[in-house]
């Protein structure tokens, strides 16, 4: 893959890399760190600017990120309810469940799209939620865009440092990102087993009270 992402960059430029960067919004598992280091390189061997590389980074992210707060509002709230009333005995979800979600993430979501736009995985899917809560448009917009700046400039000016061993930093984010993965598998799985538990424990404390 990394051959391809470096190909496209080095025939189209600019527009290579706002395209790259929208769809790795959309497919998490394109690289960003690949397209970011290595787009700072071309910095360093073309007529590209790290300022530029930034530029055009930072709006593939944001459209990108657009596309999926569209998606979540296709699936609003709502919409999910329904689909848990009607499917909710397999899914072991009640319509409860996602209100309490929705009220979790209006309460947390402006700091939760920030820092997600830092986080490998979480930074595509985050806006998901956002627009499926309905946070307002605007706020997400600024927040998506900020946290994405920070990410690219990283990266791009990373990239544009070691030069021709951006594929060392590639490697180090690898890691980071092997890292993040772990936690966040260890913490759904925290998370399943306390769901399950409470719904365990809810459920033996009403057969209690009916008998």
């Amino acid at each position: 893959m990394e051959n391809w992402i470096t190909e496209i960059m080095d025939g189209y430029g600019y527009a290579g890399i706002f395209l790259l960067i929208a769809l790795e919004n959309l497919f998490p598992p394109i690289p960003s760190e690949v397209i970011l280091t290595f787009g700072g390189f071309m910095t360093t061997a073309s007529e590209m600017t790290v300022l530029g590389v930034i530029a055009v980074s930072t709006a593939g992210s944001v459209a990108g990120a657009i596309c999926l707060y569209g998606i979540g509002r296709l699936l609003s709230a709502s919409r999910l309810e329904a689909i848990v009333t009607r499917y909710g005995k397999i899914l072991r979800l009640k319509p409860e469940d996602i209100r309490k979600a929705e009220r979790w993430f209006e309460k947390h979501g402006y700091w939760a799209v920030f820092f997600g736009r830092l986080v490998p995985l979480i930074r595509s899917l985050i806006s998901i939620p956002a627009g499926s809560t309905s946070m307002r448009f605007l706020p997400f917009l600024l927040l998506t865009t900020l946290g994405s700046l920070i990410w690219n400039s990283v990266l791009v000016y990373i990239g544009a440092a070691v030069g021709a061993s951006w594929e060392t930093i590639v490697g180090y984010m690898d890691i980071y990102s092997n890292v993040v993965y772990v936690l966040l598998a260890l913490a759904i799985a925290a998370f399943g087993y306390w769901f399950v538990r409470n719904r365990m424990l809810k459920k033996k404390g009403n057969n209690s009270l009916g008998s």
